[in-house]
């Protein structure tokens, strides 16, 4: 079974920008869709990005198109969430999601990772 660990959270002034990244250790991940939520405190999980297995197809929350950007480096299992722009309202708890084998981005997301935060200042 596949093991997911975020990294790159972090605390950081409105306007700056984070870089996520999410380590699988399955062989598989890489045939996988992969995706990226948050959750805020006192709300629920919410859709950031999502991207096919092959990478070519992606898809961004509204909230968040223009500002933030997603990845993958099948050769090395890992997806990466480029964060630019910060807003005081992107601060949340951020989940990587491992999707259907060879799928696309709409899910269903079926293995999560651990969450990193990230805050954002003002």
């Amino acid at each position: 079974q596949v093991h997911l660990v975020e990294s790159g959270g972090g605390l950081v002034q409105a306007g700056g920008s984070l870089r996520l990244s999410c380590a699988a250790s399955g062989r598989t991940f890489g045939r996988h869709a992969a995706g990226w939520f948050r959750q805020a405190p006192g709300k629920e999980r919410e859709f950031v990005a999502a991207i096919n297995w092959s990478g070519f197809t992606t898809t961004l929350a509204d909230s968040v198109k223009g500002r933030f950007t997603i990845s993958r480096d099948n050769a090395k299992n890992t997806v990466n969430l480029q964060m630019n722009s910060l807003k005081p309202e992107d601060t949340a708890v951020y989940y990587c999601a491992q999707g259907r084998l060879y799928g696309g981005v709409t899910g269903p997301w079926d293995t999560w990772g651990q969450g990193t935060q990230v805050t954002v200042s003002s």
